[in-house]
């Protein structure tokens, strides 16, 4: 069942008031902001660059900026936490494509954002930080909520600013805006010193610019591209391996394109789902620790290995010495930086995911013989079945929650996650068929990015799509107060709570390899969310029994607003396949007794 937001994206809202506790939406077309000092020349940039939506904080130091924002066009939503306003703004671009904006004020607030900014940095999404901070002259004296904000960020971020001149800074905006999105896309941070923002200045920062050679060359070399195309076509068992970059460069056309021109089995990375549709006969989901085993037992085998826009990171991997032992690696890559890093690449390709497979789909005069290989594979997905069993005397199993998700709603469903098992479960158990539709925490694995990413979705995503949240009880916990900005919002998500009353993943690596010592892994303490949700002014239910979740789901989808289920599962479940950690792909597990 479809579902919409109730305040359309088109409408232009502040959150400016500060002795309101709602977003207040402005009933006549906005105007640029006029530039009179450093604060409104930010917000210009942030105008002149199409920001529409901003995530964030207010405080003391960010507050000039915030008054700019009083007659701006971008609509700022207010979160709980500034963690949640880097997850939202980070989920926000994740579903757009374009940068997410999050700000805070300085000391903690900077700080707060650091654990989104990192996640956004590991996962390559494109993310403009605002920060305030002391008055320039103060800086270095630890001034109250001081903090050294791009010493702190310059790991996690692509490239951060200390903006120094009221008549500089709105460039200074702008160029992180565009460096953001340029090349391999991700975060940057301006530090705003008050001084900087209340200085005087009439200086428009005209559209936003990137630096000199931050946007490399779309094409790869024509040489490069022949021999790849040639190993190609000369492949028994070649495999496309399709990552987040495919995503990101918005290559999804040209990827399915590719692989069913020449009739390649397409795996996909866990930040890859979406790019190839998984209800496709080719598509043998995705690969790694908690992948299928067909697809593990593909990049066990090939003999060909077509990787684009992935880092090989451990995840994926498993032992390097045993990732597709038998393949010449072909790597394309928009970051020169990612190829041989974990994975040596035979073949790289250093381009735009696109433009380089429209390249190679050119280059390659004739097409690999690869009946037999789509055979083999297709009886593996037959040897390794993803199923399970539902047994009516024990409690319900979270995959057949997930299923009933799916089969309840439309294909361009959202899906956003926590981290655990429930991350795993939902990776699996749905079936993704759209680019932009599964937006979750990969490499930074960060517990508590569901719920705010969802709200980030709802903002980013059309008007009739549904935005579903699968969480887990501890992950959930982390960040829930972000859902009295879902009810002020009355945004349309659905959160469901796998609830196990354990930190999962913990516990089922404690069964697993620390005979079933369950230190601080045991989550028997939780809330009930569902009354917790009330609590909030959003709609709960609890659900304990297989007959009671079709009825709960229709319920939920239905309400116009935000709405929790608190999903009573077995808590003995536990996620498999599993690749052990190091291990090699094809020796994944189905049970603990074969780790």
């Amino acid at each position: 069942m479809s579902k919409h937001a109730t305040a359309p994206q088109d409408e232009t809202a502040t959150d400016t008031n500060p002795d309101s506790e709602t977003d207040a939406e402005s009933t006549t077309e906005a105007t640029p902001t006029q530039v009179t000092n450093g604060a409104t020349a930010v917000v210009r940039s942030l105008e002149n660059a199409g920001v529409t939506h901003a995530f964030g904080v207010q405080g003391g130091a960010i507050m000039p900026v915030y008054d700019a924002l009083w007659d701006s066009s971008i609509r700022h939503i207010t979160m709980a936490h500034e963690q949640g306003a880097s997850h939202a703004a980070d989920a926000y671009g994740v579903v757009k494509g374009v940068p997410g904006i999050c700000l805070a004020t300085s000391g903690p607030g900077a700080t707060n954002l650091v654990t989104g900014i990192a996640d956004a940095a590991m996962d390559s999404d494109a993310m403009l930080a605002l920060t305030g901070q002391v008055p320039s002259g103060m800086v270095g004296s630890d001034a109250f909520q001081e903090t050294d904000t791009t010493g702190v960020t310059a790991p996690v971020t692509k490239h951060n600013y200390f903006a120094s001149d009221a008549t500089t800074v709105g460039k200074t905006v702008g160029e992180a805006f565009a460096l953001a999105e340029a090349g391999r896309p991700g975060p940057t941070l301006v530090d705003l010193p008050k001084d900087v923002t209340f200085g005087e200045t009439d200086d428009d920062p005209g559209p936003p610019k990137a630096p000199a050679r931050s946007s490399p060359s779309p094409d790869a070399d024509p040489d490069a591209v022949i021999a790849a195309a040639e190993v190609i076509s000369r492949a028994e068992r070649p495999v496309c391996l399709f990552g987040g970059g495919v995503i990101k460069a918005n290559a999804s056309e040209q990827a399915r394109a590719f692989a069913r021109e020449y009739n390649v089995p397409v795996v996909t990375t866990m930040p890859g789902i979406g790019s190839f549709p998984e209800d496709d006969e080719l598509c043998l989901s995705w690969a790694g620790m908690h992948g299928t085993g067909y697809a593990n037992m593909a990049i066990t085998h090939t003999d060909c290995l077509i990787a684009v826009g992935t880092r090989f990171d451990d995840r994926l991997t498993g032992g390097i010495e045993t990732f597709a032992p038998e393949a010449e690696v072909v790597h394309i890559d928009i970051d020169p930086a990612e190829i041989s890093k974990n994975i040596h690449a035979d073949y790289p390709l250093i381009g735009d995911a696109a433009t380089v497979l429209e390249q190679l789909y050119d280059a390659i005069d004739d097409d690999p013989e690869t009946d037999a290989w789509v055979e083999q594979c297709t009886t593996w997905k037959e040897e390794y079945p993803m199923d399970y069993t539902t047994p009516e005397d024990e409690p319900v199993k979270p995959e057949f929650i997930v299923e009933a998700f799916d089969e309840a709603t439309d294909d361009d469903t959202i899906v956003t996650t926590g981290v655990g098992q429930h991350q795993m479960w939902a990776a699996q158990y749905w079936t993704y068929t759209k680019p932009r539709t599964w937006v979750s925490s990969h490499g930074l694995g960060t517990m508590g990015y569901g719920l705010p990413a969802a709200i980030g979705a709802r903002f980013a995503a059309d008007d009739d799509q549904s935005v579903i949240c699968f969480d887990g009880d501890g992950s959930f916990l982390m960040t829930l107060q972000e859902l009295s900005v879902a009810v002020r919002e009355n945004l349309d998500i659905t959160v469901a709570v796998l609830n196990n009353e354990y930190i999962g993943m913990v516990r089922q690596w404690q069964d697993a390899f620390f005979e079933g010592r369950h230190m601080a892994s045991e989550y028997n303490w939780m809330p009930e969310f569902d009354k917790l949700a009330e609590a909030f002014g959003a709609k709960g239910w609890r659900v304990d029994e297989y007959d009671e979740v079709a009825a709960a789901i229709e319920e939920a989808l239905a309400y116009d607003g935000p709405s929790v289920i608190d999903f009573h599962i077995d808590p003995g479940a536990n996620v498999y396949p599993m690749v052990a950690s190091g291990g090699a792909n094809g020796k994944f597990a189905l049970s603990e007794d074969q780790l």
